[in-house]
């Protein structure tokens, strides 16, 4: 399926949840399209395997008699002493197995057929792929979408009617394009842009725009050591450390292949960010074994995995990426000032968490790994103990590049914004700056960066050029130490054009010679009208 279409199938899906929403705001309803996006991929996908599994005694969907049902219900109803041995093929072949009552199939002919049950089949086929399709349980996965929510309906036959007219027209919209994991994968990441442009403001929290994503996925992917060479031939591991709806993970594995990376990491927050991420990663052909996202908070640090005190247990990360909360208010105690993720550099302050996500990801970073994090431009330069933690960071080496991008990028702020690229072992003594805040294309409520831009941001870091003419530059330690290690990119590389300087004696001397050139030309011209008997040019000084 061709981008095209993919976008197509974004459209109209989108068009159908503007339609069908009515009085519903567009985060909740966000919640309903997306969780039924999910189940058509994972019933797809599931049918998919058994029809290969089943080879020809998978029944034919169109055969008399089926009644619009799918085929695998047909199938159990005429084998019921073969379907404990199938689903233990389909746990090995599909990683879940799916009761042919709940797939999208059977729920979708229960729609169209107005069936009084549908909402309660739903209720019960959620619960069943949370607790019972996969080998890890994904409990709450669909905690966010309310079935028995007054905004469907008052009244339960309400509700009942209002999901059959939401499923079936999801039906018919997706019924004309391919269900292939690339392409619903990508719809799912259109709608979730469109609902996050939408929802202004809220939409920062759990959607990092793709042609960022892509810069940031695009560094964490090349050598750490020495870019020039290419990409890396694979991570063993890679981390968000707030990964909202996970689009900026996904955009890490597409550059490194699905076999690139051994695991994917993500910590979110936010409980319905959690959901969409666990349910993004499903959608795009992850499989459950192959990713591990936590629900909890980053700041205090309470995933488990990562407090393991045992130095040979304590995981550490190929490629650390993130987009946290910009300058978001943290509470930093006593007890986190001797955390070891803060205790060499000092707390970020109450007002703006920023350098405390950095320090977290950064702790966490393999030795030869690489970190690239989206901040807000004040790190760059504001002080207190924000000023201490950069530089004690500049003076360790750690800080790489800094690369300053366009204002108003997001849908959840207008204020530019940098992206940091650290390290922990990095070769060159100097830091890279990349100025592309000029390089934008003005869009109608965002600005965006083309492929070109992205590209030469890319290039830069990759061949870390001394300079790049109001673009880019390496500048060593001892000129940032002398600018009391600030680190606005503007004192180091200016897109101003410079003036050009004006020689006055030259340009006197043009002056003169100019005015000569004139009394001359009149002289001989007043020469010639005297022969023909008319009078001269006035002279300047009458």
């Amino acid at each position: 399926m061709t981008n095209q279409d993919q976008k197509q199938l974004g459209k109209t899906l989108w068009a159908i949840a503007d339609q069908l929403r009515g009085a519903m705001n567009a985060d909740d309803f966000r919640d309903y399209m997306l969780a039924f996006l999910f189940l058509r991929y994972l019933s797809d996908n599931y049918q998919q395997a058994a029809k290969k599994e089943l080879g020809r005694d998978y029944p034919d969907p169109n055969a008399i008699g089926n009644g619009g049902r799918s085929s695998l219900s047909v199938w159990y109803e005429q084998n019921p002493d073969d379907v404990s041995a199938f689903e233990k093929q389909m746990r090995l072949k599909a990683h879940y197995i799916i009761p042919p009552k709940y797939l999208w199939a059977s729920i979708t002919h229960m729609a169209r057929t107005q069936n009084g049950d549908l909402l309660k089949t739903l209720q019960a086929g959620f619960k069943h792929i949370e607790n019972e399709s996969f080998q890890s349980t994904f409990s709450g996965l669909f905690s966010e979408i309310n079935l028995s929510s007054d905004k469907l309906g008052k009244t339960y036959e309400d509700r009942n009617a209002k999901l059959c007219k939401i499923i079936t027209e999801i039906a018919k919209g997706l019924a004309e394009f391919s269900t292939d994991s690339d392409t619903l994968g990508d719809a799912y990441e259109y709608l979730i842009g469109q609902f996050a442009a939408g929802s202004g403001k809220k939409a920062g929290e759990f959607y990092t725009p793709q042609r960022i994503s892509d810069i940031l996925s695009a560094i964490v992917t090349l050598d750490s050591q020495e870019p020039k060479t290419g990409k890396r031939n694979r991570l063993a591991n890679v981390m968000d450390l707030a990964c909202g709806s996970g689009s900026l993970l996904l955009n890490v594995r597409k550059r490194m292949g699905p076999h690139g990376i051994g695991k994917i990491f993500g910590q979110e927050k936010n409980i319905t960010t959690y959901n969409l991420a666990r349910m993004n990663m499903l959608l795009h052909g992850v499989k459950d074994t192959e990713f591990e996202i936590y629900h909890g908070d980053t700041l205090t640090n309470d995933w488990d995995m990562l407090r393991e005190t045992n130095p040979a247990k304590k995981p550490y990360f190929d490629a650390v990426v993130a987009n946290p909360p910009f300058s978001y208010r943290w509470d930093p105690n006593e007890a986190l000032g001797e955390d070891v993720r803060f205790k060499n550099y000092g707390l970020a302050p109450k007002s703006a968490a920023d350098f405390a996500f950095l320090l977290h990801g950064f702790h966490y970073l393999k030795e030869d790994g690489v970190m690239s994090i989206i901040l807000p431009h004040g790190v760059l330069f504001r002080g207190g103990a924000e000023a201490k933690i950069r530089r004690k960071l500049l003076d360790d080496g750690h800080i790489d590049t800094v690369i300053g991008l366009p204002a108003n990028l997001f849908y959840s702020t207008g204020i530019p914004v940098c992206i940091l690229v650290l390290k922990k072992c990095k070769k060159p003594d100097d830091v890279l700056f990349i100025n592309a805040s000029e390089h934008f294309e003005k869009g109608k409520r965002q600005n965006y960066i083309s492929d070109e831009h992205i590209e030469k941001i890319i290039k830069t870091y990759q061949l870390r050029p001394k300079i790049v003419e109001r673009y880019a530059r390496r500048v060593e330690m001892d000129e940032i130490e002398a600018n009391d290690f600030n680190l606005n990119i503007s004192r180091y590389v200016s897109t101003a054009e410079q003036e050009v300087a004006i020689d006055l004696s030259a340009t006197h001397r043009k002056l003169v010679a100019i005015e000569n050139q004139i009394q001359d030309s009149t002289a001989k011209h007043n020469a010639f009208l005297k022969e023909l008997g008319l009078s001269p040019l006035p002279s300047s000084d009458e």
